[in-house]
C-alpha cells in the first residue's frame, strides 16, 4: 500500500488512486446521532486579521471563507501560538503556549516522543489522521516528523525554508517508518510546472474521498490538518526580483492599479479561498458536511516580506504590528469554525482563545482525555452555544528572535514587555484595540497582578534563555 501512496504523490495524486490506511473501519456501526465528528483543521501562513472580507477586508476577494463565517462561528479573539510559524504550530500541535512547549522560536530544533500531539489523541481515539502542506516541527530523519508524531498520512514541506519555493523539485511524504522525498519532474531544472498548493489540494480532496463510509456505511472518524503556505513570501525570490509573492496568475487583480507584487499577494489570498470552496464542495458532494467540523485560521500576522506592504490591504485591520511582533497584529488571528447543525449560523464569539486551545477542544470532540499539563481549554460549550464556565485566567506567549519579548493578555488588558527586566507596556483592549496608549502608569494593581503571573508563566529552558532589556531589540509596528 505505501508503494501507491508514492506512485500517488508523484503523479499529483492520480484520479482514482488510494491513500493507504482508510480501509480500516471502526468496528462498530455508529448511529449518525451518535457520531465523533471528523475535523478539518485549515491553517494559512502569515495571513493578517484584516485580509478576509468577513473581518473587514473590501479589496481581497475571499467569498467561500466569508460564506463559512456567515454559516459558522467567528472569533474576535483568537490568538495564534506565537508570532512566527514554528512556536505556533507547535502550540497548535501540543496544545502548549511557548513558556511551556519545547519549539518556542524558528529553530532546528524537533518535537520528541514525550511531546503528546492532538494527532496522536485523536488516533488513539480511532481517527484516521492525515497532514498535508507545511511541517516545521521536525526535519528528515528526526523524532519530530509527521509520521512520527500520529499522522498516517504525510505529504508536504518539512523545512520552513524550503517551503518558501512554491515550485519545489521535490516535496515530502510518509514511507514505511521514514520520510521519502517525493520528486516533482515538472519542476525540475528550474522549470515551474506544480504549483504546491494546488498539489495540497488535490491530495485533500482525494483523502476525502477515500474517507467517506464504506459500502457497509462503517464509519471512522478522521482529521485533515491542512497547513497551507499561502500567503507567505518566497524570501530568496524576493531578495532576487523584488516580488516574492509566488503564484501562477494575478487574477483576478490582472487590470488593477496596484504594485505587481500586492495584486500578486491578493490573487494568492483568492486562490486559497477556492481551495477552501471546492474542500467543502467535496465534503457536500460525499454527504459527510453534516458531521464535519471545519477550522480556519492563520499561523500569526501578515508580513512584510517579498516586497509586500502590509499597510497597502490593511492587512492587519485596526490593529497594531505585523509578524515578529507581541502587539496584536502579530498574534491576533481570524479563526472560524463552521459545524452545520451543531454551531450557529452566523454567530460570533469575544472569548479570549489561543492555538493550544485546539487540542483539549479535539479531544472533547472526540470523547478522548487530554493531557493534565496541556495549557488549553476545550472551546466546545462556546462552539455550541452554552455557558464557558472554564476560561483562561491569562494567555501567556514569548518570542525569542532579538532578544526576548514576553505578552500576557488578561480579560480587557494586554501587556508587552521587552527583556526579562524591562517595563511592561499595559493597553486596555476594550477602548484601545490598536495598542495606542500606554497606561501602565494608571493601573499599578494591574501591572503587578501581571507581572506574578510572568513569574510563573514559564518553565526554564537552556535552548530558550531569557535576556535583558539591554540584550533586546525592541521593535515597533505601528500600522
Amino acid at each position: 500500500m505505501k508503494n501507491v501512496i508514492g506512485h500517488l504523490m508523484a503523479a499529483v495524486i492520480m484520479a482514482g488512486a488510494l491513500i493507504p490506511g482508510l480501509g480500516r473501519t471502526e468496528t462498530t456501526n455508529r448511529p449518525s446521532g451518535l457520531r465523533r465528528p471528523s475535523i478539518i483543521f485549515i491553517l494559512a501562513d502569515d495571513l493578517g486579521y484584516g485580509d478576509l472580507g468577513c473581518y473587514g477586508q473590501t479589496q481581497i476577494k475571499t467569498p467561500n471563507i466569508d460564506k463559512l463565517a456567515q454559516e459558522g462561528m467567528r472569533f474576535t479573539d483568537c490568538y495564534a501560538g506565537s508570532t512566527v510559524c514554528a512556536p505556533s504550530r507547535a502550540a497548535l500541535m501540543t496544545g502548549k503556549h511557548t513558556g511551556h512547549g519545547r519549539i518556542r522560536g524558528n529553530a532546528t530544533i524537533p518535537l520528541q516522543s514525550d511531546d503528546l500531539t492532538v494527532t496522536e489523541i485523536l488516533k488513539g481515539a480511532g481517527y484516521v489522521t492525515a497532514a498535508i502542506g507545511k511541517w516545521g516541527l521536525g526535519e528528515e530523519g528526526s523524532s519530530g516528523v509527521p509520521n512520527k508524531k500520529g499522522f498516517d498520512e504525510w505529504y508536504g514541506y518539512l523545512n520552513q525554508v524550503h517551503a518558501h519555493d512554491y515550485y519545489p523539485s521535490y516535496l515530502y511524504r510518509a514511507g514505511e517508518g521514514h520520510d521519502v522525498r517525493n520528486w516533482i519532474g515538472e519542476n525540475a531544472g528550474g522549470k515551474k510546472g506544480k504549483y504546491s498548493n494546488d498539489l495540497f489540494t488535490e491530495a485533500a480532496l482525494n483523502f476525502l474521498r477515500m474517507s467517506k463510509p464504506d459500502q457497509f456505511n462503517h464509519y471512522r472518524p478522521f482529521f485533515l490538518y491542512l497547513p497551507y503556505t499561502i500567503p507567505h513570501a518566497n524570501d530568496e525570490l524576493g531578495a532576487k526580483t523584488g516580488n516574492g509573492m509566488e503564484v501562477p496568475s494575478d487574477a483576478p487583480y490582472t487590470d488593477e492599479p496596484w504594485p505587481q507584487v500586492e495584486k500578486n499577494k491578493a490573487a494568492m489570498i483568492t486562490r486559497l479561498d477556492r481551495y477552501v470552496g471546492a474542500l467543502m464542495a467535496k465534503l457536500k458532494e460525499l454527504k459527510e458536511d453534516q458531521n464535519t467540523i471545519v477550522i480556519f485560521t492563520s499561523d500569526n500576522g501578515p508580513h512584510k516580506e517579498g516586497g509586500v506592504n502590509p499597510k497597502f490591504f490593511k492587512s492587519g485591520g485596526p490593529l497594531r504590528g505585523i509578524k515578529r511582533d507581541l502587539y496584536e497584529g502579530g498574534i491576533r488571528e481570524p479563526m472560524i469554525v463552521w459545524w452545520p447543525g451543531r454551531i450557529k449560523a452566523g454567530s460570533t464569539s469575544d472569548l479570549p482563545c489561543a492555538f493550544w486551545d485546539f487540542l483539549p477542544t479535539a479531544a472533547d470532540l472526540a470523547q478522548a482525555r487530554p493531557p493534565a499539563d496541556s495549557d488549553g481549554i476545550s472551546l466546545v460549550p462556546t462552539l455550541l452555544g452554552q455557558a464557558q464556565i472554564k476560561r483562561h485566567e491569562f494567555l501567556y506567549w514569548e518570542f525569542h528572535e532579538g532578544g526576548f519579548a514576553q505578552a500576557v493578555r488578561m480579560g480587557d488588558w494586554k501587556a508587552v514587555r521587552f527583556g526579562v527586566d524591562g517595563p511592561l507596556e499595559l493597553y486596555n483592549l476594550k477602548s484601545d484595540v490598536g495598542e495606542k496608549i500606554n497606561v501602565a502608569g494608571d493601573y499599578p494593581k494591574v501591572v503587578a497582578q501581571i507581572k506574578e503571573y510572568l513569574k510563573t508563566a514559564r518553565t526554564p529552558d537552556e535552548n530558550w534563555p531569557t535576556k535583558t532589556a539591554a540584550q533586546t531589540s525592541k521593535k515597533q509596528h505601528d500600522l
